[in-house]
Formats: C-alpha cells, sequence, structure tokens
C-alpha cells in the first residue's frame, strides 16, 4: 500500500494537491468553515437527516412504516459496524497520513497521528446516506450528497487521499447492502412490535388524533345518534 503513497504520476497524489490547493487560494475565513463542516458540520446534519426521515416516515404512517423505521434504525448500527471493520483495515494497511509523506500541504485539522485509509468520516456518511435510501429515496438521495460533500472535505482539508475516501465510500456501502437483509429480518419484526405498543406505538407511526365523541374510547358503546333515533322510534 506504500506505493500510493508515491508521488510523481501517480493520480492519487496528484488529485490531492489539486483538492488540498484550493486551501491554499480560499480566505482563511473560508478554510474555517470546511474544517468545521469536514470534521464536525457533515456528521451533524447527516444525523438531523436521519431524525428528519424518521419523523416524515412517522407522520405519514401506513404499512411500510415499520419497515422504514427498520431501515432508519439499521443505517446508524450499519455505520458503527463500518467503523469497527475499519479498524482491522487500518491496522493492517498502515498508510500514514498524506501530510506526513508530502510537503506543501495545507492541513486544516491539527492532531491526526492515526492511519490513512479507510476515512471514517467517509464511510460514517456513506453508510448514513446508503441507509436512508434503503428506508426513503429521496431523503437518501440527499444523504449520499452530503456523503460525497464529506469525502471532498477530507480532502480538501489535506488529511486523507482521495483513494482513502473511496475506500471509506465503499466500505460503508458493502456494509449497509450486504448485511441488509439479516438486519431487516430482525429489525422490521421488533418494529411492528413496538408499534402495536400503545405508548412506544408513537415511535413507529404517529398515532390519529383522539375522536371527538367520548364514546369512541368506550369499546362496544352505541353511536349517541343512533341511539337517539331507536328512543324517538320507541
Amino acid at each position: 500500500m506504500a506505493v500510493l503513497a508515491e508521488s510523481g504520476s501517480n493520480p492519487d497524489v496528484d488529485l490531492l494537491y489539486d483538492i488540498n490547493g484550493l486551501a491554499k487560494d480560499a480566505p482563511g475565513w473560508f478554510d474555517r468553515v470546511m474544517e468545521f463542516v469536514g470534521e464536525y458540520g457533515l456528521l451533524l446534519a447527516m444525523v438531523l437527516l436521519v431524525l428528519w426521515c424518521w419523523w416524515s416516515v412517522r407522520r405519514r404512517g401506513g404499512e411500510d412504516a415499520a419497515p422504514s423505521v427498520a431501515a432508519l434504525v439499521w443505517a446508524p448500527l450499519a455505520a458503527g459496524l463500518a467503523v469497527l471493520v475499519n479498524v482491522p483495515i487500518r491496522g493492517f494497511v498502515e498508510r500514514p497520513r498524506p501530510f506526513v509523506d508530502h510537503q506543501g500541504l495545507d492541513v486544516l485539522v491539527d492532531g491526526k497521528s492515526d492511519f490513512s485509509f479507510v476515512s471514517d468520516h467517509a464511510t460514517i456518511t456513506m453508510a448514513l446516506g446508503v441507509g436512508l435510501f434503503v428506508a426513503n429515496r429521496r431523503f437518501g438521495l440527499a444523504g449520499i450528497g452530503l456523503a460525497l460533500l464529506e469525502g471532498f472535505c477530507r480532502v480538501y482539508m489535506g488529511v486523507h487521499y482521495p483513494t482513502d475516501v473511496v475506500g471509506g465510500f465503499a466500505l460503508g456501502t458493502a456494509v449497509v447492502l450486504l448485511l441488509s437483509p439479516p438486519a431487516m429480518a430482525l429489525l422490521t419484526p421488533l418494529m411492528r412490535a413496538v408499534e402495536r405498543s400503545p405508548r412506544a406505538g408513537r415511535l413507529v407511526r404517529r398515532r390519529p388524533a383522539a375522536d371527538s365523541g367520548r364514546d369512541a374510547l368506550l369499546p362496544g358503546a352505541r353511536n349517541p345518534v343512533e341511539t337517539e333515533e331507536r328512543d324517538l322510534a320507541a
């Protein structure tokens, strides 16, 4: 893997310098914005997008509410699992950060002393994006778009090679899709059970507004209009 870090005609290194070179030409305030967005902002945006999708699914209800919520539960679980899978990958590859082997990079974040391949940020955001796509295509496309932006930011910040990001995208996608069938087989019945719960069911589907007639809450109660008609007939 060390050959990936060699300079020269390596397109990985060339693209690293091209993208990171944008940081040198940008004003300082913009680099600070990119630092926050790439390190924390897009991760927070992904979490908010998952919550927004859950709120939309819950409000819409329907028969597909439980499977959709199950997919939303699987998305962060898959992201966490993908990061765990990345631990032995990083230890096996042992690829240094790009600023260790290459001079002249504008590094926007200090303190990165671990290995570079693959990018945790790219892995997490793409796993969440693909997991969202399983639950809802519209939200999923937005999530995948945020994941692609995250990958660009990591290279822009000088802390990852482009192939680190591509590897993270592939890892996050693979974990979500390959393990989705058994995960959904377990989570969907669980979400259906939660949906039937009088209290916890609100996490899966919004309860309809209580009927204005109090008798609607009493099983077996007769309709007041029907009762009045019968009394008049008598």
